[in-house]
């Protein structure tokens, strides 16, 4: 521990130079910043997002209910640059009160309905589709468990472990030790589950994988923070096996490629409109002055 220690006043007040990554965009109140209204596409679904391991959760879901052969689930997926602030347009907004990606318009009702929250967007389609979540009540319910534990569990992951050991303007001991000893309870969680079941939730493939694996999937294969050898992923065999073989899934590498804006070009799909874009339209086929 350093001698550098933080005494909060008797009121905070919000300092908008606090520097880190993403201090620019952090703000203490909610609402939009400017007007602006989303586009709307021509399928059923719009989806505004961006390829981060929330925003994929609703792009993998997609692409795995088109690759049942589910026409009905046919999407639009437009960017949401976050980075930017889009998530505080009027419109966003108005889909999403809490100005945070994915969001989910279904048109299929009128007026279309809203869906926030990328779990509440997973479990949204699942029930409509009768895909990827068991009907057995028990089968049903640990999809269920540890659906809402990645809810409950990724925020130490992201706004905690991976802030401080990652984007902060300042590496602490403190915050760095918790985060990862609360990180590492996780992935011991997980790799005791996944010892004895294929699956998060047992044999089958459910909601409960597309919500937990773009976070632990890509923690211990290290796609996000860099910090594979720092919480010696490979011990957690069981959570590598799994995260090996749920990033096989056609339709997940699809996913991962929609509304991507970094990486190989060849694997980034700004916007997707139609099955065809992913041969047709990723940004090494588009010319310098096309889509960005």
């Amino acid at each position: 521990m350093t001698d550098d220690t933080y005494t909060p006043p008797r009121v905070w007040k919000w300092d908008a130079e606090s520097g880190g990554a993403f201090s620019q965009i952090n703000r203490p109140i909610a609402g939009p910043t400017h007007e602006k209204e989303l586009p709307v596409g021509e399928h059923p679904f719009q989806v505004y997002s961006l390829a981060t391991p929330n925003g994929v959760k609703a792009t993998i879901m997609f692409e795995e209910l088109l690759a049942k052969g589910i026409k009905e689930a046919e999407y639009d997926a437009w960017l949401i640059r976050i980075t930017e602030g889009e998530q505080f347009g009027s419109g966003f907004v108005n889909a999403n009160p809490n100005s945070k990606i994915p969001a989910m318009m279904d048109h299929t009702h009128t007026p279309a309905v809203r869906v926030f929250e990328s779990g509440s967007i997973l479990l949204y389609l699942a029930e409509k589709f009768g895909e990827f979540l068991p009907m057995d009540i028990v089968a049903r319910t640990e999809t269920m468990n540890w659906l809402f534990w990645q809810m409950g569990s990724a925020p130490f992951l992201g706004g905690g472990f991976g802030h401080f050991y990652a984007y902060a303007p300042e590496k602490y001991e403190y915050p760095i030790n918790r985060y990862t000893m609360e990180v590492k309870r996780q992935l011991d969680a997980l790799d005791r589950q996944l010892a004895d079941n294929r699956y998060i939730a047992g044999d089958e493939y459910t909601i409960a994988d597309m919500a937990i694996w773009p976070w632990y999937g890509a923690l211990v294969k290290n796609k996000v923070y860099e910090a594979a050898e720092f919480l010696e992923a490979h011990t957690y065999k069981n959570v590598v096996r799994w995260a090996d073989e749920i990033a096989e899934r056609p339709a997940v590498k699809r996913g991962l490629m929609v509304n991507r804006t970094w990486g190989e070009e060849s694997r980034q799909l700004h916007e997707r409109h139609d099955a065809s874009d992913f041969e047709l339209r990723t940004q090494d086929k588009l010319e310098p002055s096309g889509e960005k």
